[in-house]
């Protein structure tokens, strides 16, 4: 089991920068592919983009592709969502979340990802 923390959130204004922090615990990190997703009240959970368990590939929504890029560092047990050119319709909750196959190729499937975190809020202020 491994349990995710997300920090990191604000409020920013449009075309600035956030950079979101995921804290995980245990030793079995490394053995995770890592996603984040983000959420609004009333909407499907929206997939962000992920990373594999070696942190060499990713993979990212279309909507954010070219603007947000993910990161890790296994002897942090830390994996990051650094995002920007930022515009009001990303404002969400952002969660984090843990695939322990971490052989499998990345998915934008929320069922694979077995842990969350309890997410953090962005608002992008026009």
């Amino acid at each position: 089991q491994v349990q995710l923390v997300e920090s990191g959130g604000g409020l920013v204004q449009a075309g600035g920068s956030l950079r979101l922090s995921c804290a995980a615990s245990g030793r079995t990190f490394h053995y995770y592919n890592m996603g984040w997703f983000r959420q609004v009240p009333g909407r499907e959970r929206e997939f962000v983009g992920a990373i594999s368990s070696s942190g060499v590939s990713t993979y990212y929504g279309d909507s954010v592709k070219g603007r947000f890029t993910i990161s890790r560092d296994n002897a942090k047990n830390t994996v990051y969502l650094q995002m920007n050119s930022l515009k009001p319709e990303d404002t969400a909750v952002y969660s984090c979340a843990a695939d322990p196959r971490g052989w499998s190729a990345l998915t934008k499937l929320r069922e694979a990802y077995d842990y969350w975190g309890q997410g953090t809020q962005v608002t992008v202020s026009s």
